[in-house]
């Protein structure tokens, strides 16, 4: 399988410095981030809205590693709040954050994280949008869990993410999927051990579908992030079951993969959320994307032959 090795590089300075040095790379990373500043990206969140979609949105970045850099991480989601609050979408622009890029990593991590987060998530409440904390590696999961535990005390609305490839997730959605929580449920990108996590699409996705019912019987918000066809349909298929209206879920997808779909969901009255990265430091994200999807791969394989 390709994805454990193409996760691999993702960390490999040698392989970034190839990568981003390819005269065909920027065409295809433009496809899955659409900008790199905020005024490069504003224009696709109006575009987005003004076509019947909602977004959640990443400024990407993983690598910190001094408190600077994660308070610049913070003062970029502030930058971004203060630019979509004339805007006036609400939720239908939210943010989604990886606590790794507001210091987790660093000593006094948990501490550190959840200073820095902090001020974003009330700083989004107050223009009327909401924080996803994103998922990363299995090791740094209690720290998002206590940490989202902590924020949803004075902001409620704060979500998070699961992911249906670790052994430990059907627990975590039974207490997750509570009233007023919100929950994204992913398939998994990182690239963890037989010891946490389960190595066979066939097993995740059979994962998926007991997790997406816990979360659907709940009384909380659930977040279907995937793109798979098959999973889409028994998502719906759980949220009719469950008795659930078309606003009390919502469709969650990549920006730059099966852009037809998002608009056909959008359509049917479902919502329907474009997770849509930028910024500059964008390596990490792009390789998972790779990783995540074959088609991916073969997408940017033909640029880099073709070069048109």
């Amino acid at each position: 399988m390709l994805g454990p090795v193409i996760l691999a590089a993702s960390h490999s300075d040698r392989m970034r410095r190839l990568i981003s040095a390819a005269p065909v790379t920027k065409r295809v990373v433009d496809r899955f981030i659409p900008g790199e500043t905020v005024d490069g990206v504003l224009p696709i969140v109006r575009e987005l809205t003004d076509n019947g979609l909602e977004l959640t949105m990443d400024v990407v970045g993983e690598d910190i590693t001094t408190p600077e850099q994660a308070e610049a991480a913070r003062d970029a989601y502030l930058e971004l709040i203060d630019r979509l609050k004339p805007l006036e979408l609400g939720e239908r622009a939210e943010m989604s954050v990886k606590l790794s890029m507001f210091g987790q990593a660093l000593p006094g991590g948990h501490e550190l994280a959840l200073a820095n987060v902090r001020p974003v998530v009330e700083a989004a409440a107050e223009i009327g949008t909401t924080v996803t904390l994103d998922a990363e590696d299995h090791t740094t999961l209690d720290s998002m869990f206590a940490i989202h535990e902590e924020l949803r005390k004075d902001v409620p609305g704060t979500g998070c993410v699961i992911q249906a490839y670790l052994f430990r997730t059907e627990e975590d959605a039974r207490r997750l999927a509570a009233a007023g929580s919100r929950v994204r449920l992913v398939k998994g990108a990182y690239k963890e051990p037989a010891e946490v996590a389960y190595q066979q699409k066939h097993e995740i996705d059979k994962a998926y579908v007991r997790i997406l019912r816990t979360l659907m019987e709940g009384e909380g918000y659930p977040m279907i992030g995937s793109h798979d066809p098959r999973l889409i349909a028994i998502a719906q298929e759980l949220a009719r079951t469950a008795g659930r209206k078309l606003d009390e879920y919502e469709f969650q997808m990549l920006y730059g993969i099966r852009s037809e779909e998002h608009l056909r969901l959008a359509a049917e009255g479902h919502r329907m959320r474009v997770y849509t990265a930028y910024g500059t430091d964008w390596y990490g994200y792009f390789m998972r994307r790779l990783a995540e999807k074959p088609a991916n791969l073969r997408f940017f394989a033909r640029s880099m032959i073709t070069k048109g």
